[in-house]
């Protein structure tokens, strides 16, 4: 049967378009909550399947957050990010059953490995690329032995052990199953996981020739892939040029050093790679992929930047070789939801 379009969006920008452009002693972990509803919102207006709540030093503890959100949307869900270095998998399992409990099962959960060694090291989280991913493993084995709902939990790993395991609250959703699993990462490891433990594999995008041989490890598996990438999307492509270079006419030298720094502390492959991309002399990876912003706000800014119509045309491009889900980002966040609901979406209908 083949698998349909499905469409998030990240909640981390709302109320702080430019987060990623500050410098760590900049941003704040206090945002905006009248923000971050008025997104929501505009997501269940939009078609959008659920906001992304990111984790990490910077932000609000996802979490707390969703049960916020949660009781003030009605349809949206709430992809929880979660790194299994700050966790047991039995208490994680206990805090996402009563999340689904108090929003009535509209949660799915977004694992990652971590990208940055310095920040993991804040949480007392010392293990290197390939011992996150051992561990994760072992997460999302311990966690979905107690969806599935089969009787006590035993486990012996090289990280946990877990022994007569029982969590009394179950995951409460429609369909009677535990929450859908996405993982993030362009590593083997992290394709091999989702192949394994997951629903779905999280990466960041590149041209469909490249990603094709990538993530037919997932594919086979019965697993789903999707791209983590910005959008810029106007009625005609060179409106949305424009937009794209407006946005990065904002910023100079130091939002450029910052991200700098920062991925050169960063051991994430797929962070490297579409970093050393926007160093290249063309921004363009393909038409209408584009890396401009990639130094001023980060490698989640690489964007799809098109005309409606280029857009919903890219979109199934990459449908023809199985990319079926997207997490966009934009800014301001509402205003390219808008276009893309309005613009994009109706290009894809029946598709």
């Amino acid at each position: 049967m083949e698998k349909q379009l499905r469409f998030h969006w990240s909640l981390s920008q709302a109320g702080d378009n430019f987060r990623r452009s500050k410098s760590s002693e900049e941003q704040s972990g206090i945002l905006s909550s009248e923000a971050q509803l008025a997104l929501c919102q505009q997501a269940e207006k939009s078609g959008i399947d659920s906001m992304l709540m990111a984790v990490g030093s910077g932000r609000p503890d996802p979490m707390m957050l969703s049960v916020m959100l949660g009781q003030k949307t009605e349809k949206i869900k709430f992809l929880v990010a979660v790194r299994p270095g700050l966790f047991s998998p039995s208490f994680f399992v206990q805090q996402i059953n009563t999340l689904s409990c108090l929003v009535n099962g509209r949660v799915h959960v977004n694992l990652v490995s971590g990208r940055s060694p310095q920040e993991l090291r804040y949480y007392g989280d010392f293990l290197n690329h390939t011992q996150r991913y051992h561990r994760a493993t072992e997460f999302l084995t311990i966690c979905n032995a107690f969806w599935q709902g089969d009787g006590e939990v035993n486990f012996t790993g090289d990280f946990y052990q877990i022994e007569k395991g029982q969590i009394k609250t179950p995951f409460m959703s429609p369909d009677g199953r535990g929450p859908e699993i996405f993982v993030g990462g362009n590593s083997l490891e992290a394709a091999n996981l989702a192949s394994q433990h997951a629903d779905c594999l999280w990466r960041f995008p590149d041209s469909p020739e490249n990603i094709k041989p990538q993530i037919e490890v997932v594919l086979d598996s019965g697993k789903e892939v999707g791209l983590v990438v910005a959008l810029i999307t106007r009625p005609t492509q060179a409106e949305a040029e424009a937009a794209a270079q407006a946005l990065i006419a904002r910023f100079g030298d130091k939002s450029r050093k910052i991200n700098q720094r920062f991925y050169q502390q960063s051991d994430s492959e797929g962070f490297q790679k579409v970093f050393a991309w926007s160093e290249e002399e063309s921004p363009w990876i393909t038409p209408y992929l584009w890396t401009g912003a990639v130094p001023y706000l980060g490698v989640p800014s690489i964007a799809l930047v098109g005309s409606y119509e280029n857009i919903a045309q890219a979109i199934m491009d990459y449908k023809s070789i199985g990319i079926t889900q997207y997490l966009f980002l934009g800014w301001p966040d509402i205003e390219e939801m808008t276009h893309f609901s309005e613009g994009v979406v109706p290009l894809l209908a029946g598709k």
